[in-house]
């Protein structure tokens, strides 16, 4: 193996190791500041007060903006190849996944493995609560006050202030 794949290799481990350690520490508000700076020297967009539970992955922790206020629980995973969005006042629930990238289905029966990524931002608005275990795929929007219901799968655009549900998620009713 090259010298050249072994040193990406290893720095690849490496961030994966750190990124690991900063994000398993307790959410005590003390030690929120160091996975602010971590973010930020990554090229994340963090605002102020987001509560980051202990066991969230963001990766790569850059092309992502997280508005203030943010509350994201236990166990959130969060792709950023494609760019996310996330505004402020939002609850992000446990386990849920925000995936920005997602693997392509090839044409013509070609090979799965080395088909390729998509790549689509996702945005979620302000004063949205995704509940637990909630699936957000690549190209989505979700607007600003909807609620998507614990489990839901999102693959299509979240109307404002809608609640959504299911799989996949639609719309149960408007908040008024």
């Amino acid at each position: 193996m090259p010298l050249k794949k072994i040193v990406k290799e290893l720095f690849i481990v490496l961030h994966e190791f750190i990124s690991s350690i900063v994000f398993a520490l307790p959410r005590f508000k003390l030690l929120n500041p160091i996975k602010r700076i971590y973010l930020l020297m990554h090229g994340a967009k963090p605002g102020k007060s987001i509560t980051y539970y202990p066991g969230i992955k963001i990766n790569p922790a850059r092309n992502i903006v997280i508005g203030d206020n943010v509350d994201l629980a236990w166990g959130v995973l969060i792709t950023t190849g494609g760019g996310v969005s996330i505004g402020a006042r939002t609850l992000v629930g446990y386990n849920t996944m925000i995936l920005s990238a997602n693997h392509v289905i090839p044409k013509d029966k070609g090979k799965i493995f080395s088909s390729g990524h998509e790549k689509k931002e996702i945005v979620i608005e302000n004063d949205v609560w995704i509940g637990a275990g909630c699936i957000i795929l690549p190209g989505i929007k979700i607007g600003e006050g909807s609620v998507i219901a614990a489990g839901s799968v999102v693959t299509k655009d979240v109307p404002s202030f809608a609640i959504v549900g299911g799989v996949p998620a639609k719309i149960i009713k408007y908040r008024e």
